[in-house]
């Protein structure tokens, strides 16, 4: 019997039962509309930063380029219009008698920057996680928990204090800091500013990562490795190498992708330190060369990419050691000795009391200085010269320093400036918080499919890209005669979701994979609906690391200066306000600013670790 073939409208019901089947399913209407909302939010910032590296840009020098040299820049600008397009910016910036000033040497600067940080925040939180997991420290509960505060607190927190602690009048032509007003120890220009206090403060402040990363494999590390190779004599230095150090590798590979990302992207602090990086040249360069100043957002983009394509082909080829003997419950731990456990545990009392409670107490003090920056007082022990006037005058003052600003607690300035940044913060978590865990369900779901590992992957990529450079991209988008958000609070969340979905997301997924299939499929046997399944089942079960998903865009969002500095002007929000009164030399300001930020944040990491019982350095020794 011949079956005959299926008519037009077959077909055409056929079509319709697959697209009613697949919409039927959420999970697929999330990740349709989803990745395509996420594709215009990625890829239009990347290609309007592109287009702009080619413009020529009317009123900047760009303008000038192929007018003074035609036979350098062939594609001809025309003079009186407002658009064309060509190779100028590149040839200038590549080629011309300051392309070593303006790329090759903020570059390279650049890369040693974010490579000896790498090198400073492993060695130190790696350190300092094998003698939390794998030794007798003592104080380890306290030093756990004390040991991520800088990562915590804003990126420019340990520059300022750097600053506070080391500059003199002698060296860096500012007023004199702790050491030299009270001591008269006068330190090296090189230990003052530029890439060895850019590098230090960076790697101290990303040391957390290397910590956390690192202290959950030597936590979880299987004795039994280490044990098999002490039985067979192999020496101690041996073990470390060929052991225990490739067991760790996949940890140090990520804080290197962290790290390495997040400090070419750094603005704050080599702008405190003074160090030339492409972040800040681009700050310099993007009023008279605005396209070439792109080129530098684009570069950093690019670095960014390569690093995770470089981790992944590092983890592909990666080695596996076992033994015979099976999974060991035990942890072998080092003997630091009976004087040596407290010693080592002295040590880093003393190191995190100034990487994490010396600044607290640092910008408090500045606020009563009558010369912020200046301890000259301490030397002479006048201490009847502290003020209060900074915090407390209630009317416009333009003498003593205060240049017709009222005091920070009648500011406005200030305070709305505060308001804008809960809003932000609030707004930015709430947003990428949902389409985070909405991500992360969607695709545990549909892990097989293609879409939903683009989805994902299109996701996670704001993440690898440099703050300013992302800040660059929205900043050419959302700022031209067709679409004009700049200085708007709206701008800002968009910005921010796009840039810390990630974190959700990632958050969100790993533990939506942890979930049985049979747990939702039980809820839909039963004919209960999505929304119920996900707020009554779900929700309930994974909603410590769904509040994770919130509060990590929301701890993020409160202290960020690079991605929004371009995006919006002071009085906006803290992060802008403070770089506002620092430019005006209102440093007790500044200063004040950063005690409000640094008691909001950790007031609110407090209240959530209480409240939900999380906490970053959970199950490594906190």
């Amino acid at each position: 019997m011949q079956i005959a073939p299926p008519t037009r409208a077959m077909k055409r019901r056929i079509r319709r039962n697959k697209l009613k089947t697949f919409f039927s399913k959420p999970q697929n209407v999330i990740l349709l509309l989803l990745g395509i909302v996420l594709t215009i939010t990625t890829i239009a910032p990347i290609v309007a930063i592109t287009q702009d590296t080619f413009a020529i840009h009317a009123g900047t020098i760009d303008e000038n380029l192929t007018q003074r040299n035609p036979e350098k820049y062939p594609s001809y600008y025309p003079k009186g219009s407002n658009k064309g397009y060509s190779f100028a910016n590149y040839i200038d910036l590549f080629t011309s008698r300051l392309a070593k000033k303006n790329l090759w040497r903020p570059l390279g600067n650049t890369l040693l920057l974010s490579t000896i940080s790498c090198v400073v925040s492993i060695l130190f939180g790696g350190f300092f996680a094998f003698l939390v997991t794998r030794t007798n420290l003592k104080f380890r509960k306290y030093l756990s928990s004390i040991f991520i505060f800088p990562y915590i607190m804003p990126q420019w927190t340990l520059a300022v204090v750097w600053k506070n602690l080391f500059y003199s009048n002698a060296v860096t032509h500012s007023a004199d800091g702790l050491l030299a007003s009270v001591f008269k120890i006068t330190m090296p220009a090189w230990w003052c500013q530029g890439l060895f206090p850019s590098a230090m403060v960076l790697g101290l402040h990303y040391a957390p990562f290397a910590y956390i990363l690192i202290g959950g494999i030597f936590r979880n590390m299987d004795a039994n490795l280490e044990e098999a190779a002490t039985i067979l004599d192999t020496p101690r230095w041996k073990t470390m190498f060929r052991i225990t150090l490739p067991m760790i590798k996949p940890a140090i590979l990520s804080t290197v992708l962290l790290v390495f990302g997040s400090a070419m992207g750094s603005y704050p602090v080599p702008h405190y330190l003074n160090f030339e990086t492409l972040s800040t040249k681009y700050i310099s360069m993007n009023d008279k060369y605005s396209g070439e100043a792109s080129i530098l957002a684009i570069i950093m983009m690019v670095f960014g990419v390569a690093i995770l394509l470089a981790n992944q082909l590092t983890l592909k080829s990666r080695k596996s050691y076992t033994t015979v003997t099976g999974k060991s419950g035990q942890i072998s731990r080092f003997n630091l000795g009976n004087a040596g456990k407290y010693v080592i545990g002295a040590i880093f009392i003393v190191i995190t009391f100034f990487t994490s409670i010396y600044p607290i107490i640092s910008f408090a003090f500045e606020t009563f200085l009558p010369n912020p920056g200046d301890y000259s007082f301490l030397y002479t022990g006048n201490i009847a010269n502290l003020t209060t006037k900074w915090w407390i005058t209630a009317e416009n003052v333009t003498e003593n320093g205060m240049y017709g600003q009222f005091g920070m607690l009648y500011n406005k300035t200030i305070w709305h400036a505060y308001g804008g940044t809960m809003l932000v913060s609030v707004a930015c978590a709430l947003t990428a918080g949902t389409i985070g865990t909405l991500i992360g369900y969607a695709v545990s779901k549909n892990r097989r499919s293609k879409w939903a590992n683009y989805v994902n992957n299109i996701a996670f990529l704001p993440y690898l890209m440099p703050s300013i450079a992302v800040g660059v991209a929205f900043f050419i988008l959302f700022s031209n005669k067709y679409v004009n958000l700049f200085n708007t609070y709206w701008l800002l969340i968009i910005v921010g979701t796009v840039k810390y979905i990630p974190f959700a997301s990632r958050a969100s997924l790993n533990s939506m994979l942890q979930l049985s299939g049979e747990i939702e499929e039980a809820a839909i046997i039963q004919d209960i609906p999505w929304f119920k399944r996900m707020f009554r089942i779900i929700v309930p079960i994974q909603k410590s690391s769904i509040i994770s998903g919130y509060m990590l865009p929301f701890m993020t969002c409160l202290r960020e200066l690079s991605l929004f500095m371009l995006l919006c002007t002071q009085g906006y929000i803290l992060s802008t306000t403070l770089d506002y009164f620092d430019e005006m030399g209102l440093y007790a300001f500044s200063s004040g600013i950063n005690l409000i930020l640094v008691i909001t944040i950790l007031v609110f990491n407090t209240v959530v670790n209480k409240l939900t019982g999380a906490s970053l350095d959970e199950g490594i020794g906190g």
